[in-house]
């Protein structure tokens, strides 16, 4: 989950007691499902789009990587929103068939003319990009927010009035959705890319999440 603030990190330790790991996931890869992974696999299977559905994930970090990769093995016709060239790659290793660049392109602009985005998943913790964003949006499309920094969220109501279109928030998921993302997840090929590191580094790994150079998620290990 991105917090305000902007930083992120999990914990795991050798057994846990909300989710069960299942055979293919070592205890370092299963981390991250119980926060971003959970979090964009309910935001994406309960948002009504179906396969083939053009679904627009904004942002490539520690939620966003993760969304890219359900969407594209949910059957999704799968949008991945960037910033700069040098992310495009990194988006097509992930499962997106397309990739908008930010500095190059109005993206709400661009899913208009892909044909109007089902979905469009915010990752990112700012929501500037959002209110120009609601023009891709196809009639009765749906914006779901799972990234924020706190700051209003500033959006042209005429625009949702009149394609029908909605807002909507989401938030982690119970023990049993953990699980079914991770079953998923196996089932599928979706893995989380991190950096582990020792528990005792706590401050350098957070600090690090801060700065903006974790790739994607940052997992804590205990030596038990």
């Amino acid at each position: 989950m991105a917090y305000p603030g902007g930083w992120s990190s999990t914990i795991t330790v050798p057994a846990s007691t909300l989710a069960r790991v299942p055979e293919g996931l070592t205890a370092e890869e299963a981390a991250p499902f119980g926060c971003a992974g959970v979090t964009t696999f309910n935001a994406l299977r309960h948002s009504g789009a179906g396969p083939g559905d053009l679904v627009a994930v904004l942002g490539i970090g520690g939620l966003g990587h993760l969304a890219v990769q359900f969407a594209a093995a949910m059957g999704f016709e799968t949008v991945a929103i960037g910033r700069g060239e040098d992310k495009r790659r990194l988006a097509e290793e992930l499962g997106a068939r397309h990739y908008l660049d930010t500095e190059r392109q109005q993206p709400g602009a661009a899913l208009r003319e892909l044909g109007g985005a089902r979905l469009i998943l915010s990752t990112a913790s700012s929501s500037k990009p959002l209110a120009e964003l609601v023009d891709g949006l196809a009639p009765h499309g749906r914006l779901t927010v799972v990234g924020f920094d706190g700051s209003p969220l500033q959006l042209p109501v005429p625009k949702l009035v009149m394609g029908a279109r909605s807002v909507t928030g989401h938030l982690t998921g119970s023990p049993a959705d953990t699980e079914q993302a991770m079953r998923f997840a196996v089932a599928t090929g979706v893995r989380p890319r991190m950096q582990t590191v020792p528990l005792e580094e706590a401050q350098q790994a957070l600090d690090t999440q801060q700065n903006g150079k974790a790739r994607f998620r940052m997992v804590l290990t205990t030596g038990a």
